[in-house]
């Protein structure tokens, strides 16, 4: 029987953006994908400036709706409400992948030093502490470098990406003078890699939608 699939989003932009990955990676194996996007889960966080406990209880209330649909497992494609995603897999009878997971685990195999960079203090808070704990499950002892990108986000929102992109390449830029591998806390950063001069990509950046995609292959 073909198994099910469910992708728990922060907002439908991200959509498409893993309907390529699991096309890329997953189409062929007879895999049915459904999707359930809420953009209030993120705004909300953002606007208190961290993951509350109401939001907390509406991301387990969608994994469970999720499980409720048929998802033989799900894949929760935000890092701000990674907290919750862990909350709610202990609530449920399927596996529940957040999804920096695997590029948390990656890293920690890469390197020591692990540099993360974020536009959003609630993204950069919960992947460093994420990075922590797998490298303390791997029995690595690492040193964690954690960067900000002040006001990049909002450049981003306010329909200045070029601002945006120069405040994240400046911080990679600085990151790598340090550190033996680079996260992205958010997806949207991955753009800003590509536009890297090649002397600028001193260590590998690692970014966690594809590297969650191809967790997926192995395991399902």
């Amino acid at each position: 029987m073909a198994k099910t699939l469910g992708l728990i989003h922060t907002s439908a932009t991200l959509v498409p953006v893993f309907q390529e990955l699991t096309d890329k990676y997953l189409a062929g194996k007879g895999l049915k994908i459904f999707n359930i996007a809420d953009d209030s889960l993120i705004k909300n966080t953002i606007e208190r400036g961290k993951l509350t406990p109401d939001t907390a209880r509406r991301v387990v209330g969608h994994v469970a709706s999720a499980e409720e649909a048929g998802a033989d497992f799900i894949l929760v494609t935000c890092s701000s409400i990674g907290p919750a995603v862990e909350m709610a897999a202990e609530l449920v009878d399927i596996p529940v992948l957040r999804v920096d997971q695997p590029m948390a685990d990656k890293a920690v195999q890469m390197g020591k030093k692990i540099g993360v960079v974020a536009t959003l203090s609630t993204t950069l808070e919960p992947t460093s502490d994420l990075v922590r704990r797998r490298a303390v499950v791997a029995g690595k002892d690492i040193e964690l470098t954690s960067k900000l990108c002040e006001g990049a986000f909002e450049a981003l929102m306010g329909g200045k990406p070029e601002v945006h992109d120069e405040k994240v390449a400046t911080a990679l830029k600085e990151l790598s003078q340090q550190v033996d591998v680079i996260l992205l806390a958010q997806a949207s950063m991955a753009r800003v890699v590509d536009q890297l001069a090649e002397e600028d990509k001193k260590v590998p950046i690692i970014a966690s939608p594809e590297l969650a995609v191809q967790h997926l292959t192995e395991i399902l």
